[in-house]
């Protein structure tokens, strides 16, 4: 039980609006940066060192450059995979680990006299691994993906319990504008980050360090970042809460996956939501996945400096601002169904623009990175949108829950389609455009999903235009 009634106060929705300014520098800068484009030539590092004379030599193609997507495979755990592989096949797993850890922190959320004490302690396990990455550097590309993994960990377990703050400090008529203002000051906390973050990398000799040491640097300070702002925004959020009491004899643990098929048994009664949501989790992959793999892609396929990925990256991050606005204002005008429908052709003509662009070619790229961020944040901002109007009354926290966990646990299809094209084919530009399939499934699947029934179905009145 929650007090959605409740008048928040001003100080409660700024600590809200601040968990998102805190952690997003690990999501734009630890993994769509750093991440990928430090996960490779690590790896390849630690191939080299492993292998004999011949098989250096096959890493290097015909122009003596590295090679890490043809012929460097590293080994783990009796398995051979190309470096350039590691990083979609790490986000996969890093995934897979999320599905198992949601609903445990949801549950234990519901069930805590002090939410916030639950929400700061997965954001400081997420910080404190976050900035331990400082130590990936070398070879040692293993403890890179086990500290990637533990981030994530607490990345999303500390969003499940964010999220449900939600209810906490707005009610049903406030929450579409509190959730806005705290998206767009996410995307302005992980952008400013990242600019700092850049200068560093950049002027790396103005401050005596070499490039390997900056990008340490940067896992440090988003990891540094994201702890820092997570004390003012625990500290404000609001302590009331009344918790869900566990039935004796029944642990959190089971308490939570218990709760998660009760809610999925009940959704069955509204099949048309069950569709949207299905719609939403095959396109949103596509979208991650995107997002996630585009620097590598042009770094090992478009042979990219990490300057231009960087700046490309920070292109993305605040034309998503202007994209997310743009969409709004669309979707009052033609409803959010057909703007969504409008934004997913737009992913595609992207794509198919990146398979064409050329190596070096800067200003084809930052043309697709402009198109990425158009279209970026708006068409998850209007999924999710559309999506509480589909949600029986009184029924929100329960189909939020089944909306995250769902989104995560599907999230790990994209990264492992793109690594696995990578690697059967040889080519990144096939894997790129392999990713078309999510947009295009997700746009035949959400128009037929008649939601204007799917609205009325569940009890609430539509809007007029959708």
């Amino acid at each position: 039980m929650t007090l959605a009634g409740t008048r928040s106060t001003r100080r409660e929705r700024w600590g809200w609006y601040f968990y998102d300014w805190a952690n997003s520098p690990f999501y734009s800068s630890t993994t769509t940066v750093f991440g990928a484009l430090s996960m490779s030539p690590i790896a390849a590092a630690d191939a080299r060192a492993n292998i004999t004379l011949n098989g250096d030599r096959a890493c290097l193609n015909a122009a003596g450059e590295t090679d890490t997507l043809h012929n460097c495979d590293v080994t783990l755990l009796g398995l051979h995979f190309p470096a350039g592989s590691v990083w979609g096949y790490l986000l996969s797993v890093a995934t897979v680990v999320q599905v198992l850890v949601l609903p445990i922190a949801g549950a234990v959320a519901d069930r805590s006299h002090n939410k916030r004490r639950i929400l700061g302690g997965f954001a400081f396990l997420g910080a404190a691994a976050a900035a331990a990455m400082f130590f990936f550097s070398g070879s040692a590309w293993q403890l890179g993906a086990v500290l990637f993994i533990v981030a994530n960990i607490g990345y999303g377990g500390s969003l499940v319990v964010y999220y449900s703050f939600l209810v906490d400090i707005g009610g049903p008529d406030e929450r579409d504008g509190i959730s806005a203002k705290g998206w767009a000051f996410g995307y302005l906390g992980g952008g400013l980050a990242l600019t700092l973050q850049l200068v560093l990398y950049l002027k790396h000799d103005l401050f005596g360090v070499d490039k390997d040491l900056a990008v340490q640097i940067c896992f440090l300070t988003s990891g540094l970042w994201w702890a820092a702002f997570t004390f003012p925004a625990v500290r404000a959020l609001p302590r009331r809460h009344v918790p869900v009491d566990v039935a004796p004899g029944r642990s959190v643990l089971r308490a939570g996956f218990t709760e998660l098929r009760q809610t999925l048994v009940a959704a069955k009664a509204y099949p048309l939501t069950l569709a949207f949501l299905g719609s939403y989790l095959v396109f949103t992959d596509g979208i991650n996945t995107v997002v996630t793999v585009s620097a590598q892609y042009g770094k090992d396929e478009l042979r990219f400096g990490n300057e231009v990925l960087i700046v490309t990256i920070l292109v993305i991050q605040f034309v998503a601002y202007l994209g997310g606005t743009v969409h709004g204002l669309v979707a009052r005008r033609i409803g959010a169904k057909r703007t969504i429908l409008g934004s997913l052709v737009l992913w595609i003509v992207v794509l198919a623009g990146a398979y064409f662009v050329q190596p070096r070619q800067m200003l084809q790229f930052l043309a697709v990175a402009v198109g990425i961020g158009l279209v970026l944040g708006g068409t998850n901002a209007l999924s999710r949108s559309l999506f509480s109007q589909m949600i029986p009354a009184g029924k929100d926290a329960q189909y939020y829950s089944l909306y995250v966990v769902g989104e995560r646990g599907t999230s790990w299809l994209g990264p492992l389609v793109f690594a696995g094209v990578g690697q059967a084919t040889g080519s990144f530009r096939l894997a790129i455009v392999a990713l078309v399939i999510f947009f295009v499934a997700g746009l035949v699947l959400v128009w037929l999903v008649p939601v204007r029934r799917a609205i009325v179905a569940a009890g609430n009145r539509p809007p007029e235009v959708l």
